[in-house]
């Protein structure tokens, strides 16, 4: 019944829609598209920035489960066909764990930036818009008033009546139109903003974890050398004379 109400009623509510959104006038085309950017954005970053994509489960559970001083060839194989933020972070820290430690760290932190910038795609959007939707809609409100002022004393009676309605409907359309926009903007905003903060926390409390338990027992300054390496080659004896 509720369903048949609602297929029932939809022309007159899709003509109410359309009737506020004529009235708001001009400005009501720009807060439309920013609202259809707002939405967009919102979704794709909803999306993105999900738990499994950015930190999923198994390589937490393997970094986790990773023994101090034990080998990290199951995580590797793990982070290396993984493309998550947290996989990319721990597969830079395991391919520089030959070198120094102070060296390592430096580079996963490089690294970590980068991957803070990629999180943060898309946030600038929703803080632009939470700031001009306002704005449109304070001079959308702004040409209505002009619009209600400058009918006034032209035209006597009914005319001039209807004049100053739609100038009134126009600013308070338009005004309603930007708050409705800014408001859920502010609030994905605020709540992605607060979800990369704490996703950025957790995976540098990982990869500090990580990185102790693979540098465990060595010194800080120690280099593994590889087979190539210099250090590796005999020393070839001083003949003597």
């Amino acid at each position: 019944m509720i369903a048949i109400a609602l297929i029932a009623g939809a022309p007159e509510t899709v003509q109410t829609i359309m009737s506020f959104f004529v009235k708001g006038g001009l400005f009501m085309w720009p807060l439309l598209v920013c609202s259809i950017v707002s939405v967009t954005t919102m979704i794709l970053r909803g999306i993105a920035l999900r738990e499994k994509n950015v930190m999923p489960l198994v390589i937490e559970s393997e970094i986790e489960r990773l023994v101090p001083g034990a080998s990290p060839e199951r995580l590797m194989r793990i982070v290396s066909h993984d493309q998550s933020s947290l996989a990319r972070i721990a597969r830079v820290a395991l391919q520089h764990l030959r070198g120094p430690r102070s060296e390592n760290v430096e580079v996963v932190e490089t690294r970590a930036r980068h991957e803070m910038v990629r999180l943060e795609k898309g946030l600038i959007v929703l803080e632009v818009i939470t700031g001009i939707a306002p704005l449109l809609g304070l001079i959308g409100a702004v040409s209505g008033l002009v619009h209600v002022f400058s009918h006034l004393g032209l035209s006597s009676g009914a005319s001039d009546t209807r004049q100053i309605a739609l100038g009134i409907a126009e600013a308070l359309n338009a005004t309603v139109f930007g708050l409705s926009i800014a408001v859920p903007t502010l609030i994905a905003f605020s709540y992605f903003s607060k979800k990369v903060e704490v996703m950025s926390v957790e995976m540098e409390t990982l990869v500090v974890e990580l990185i102790s338990k693979c540098y465990y027992g060595r010194s800080s300054r120690e280099v593994i050398p590889t087979k190539s390496s210099p250090l590796t080659t005999a020393p070839t004896p001083t003949p003597v004379v």
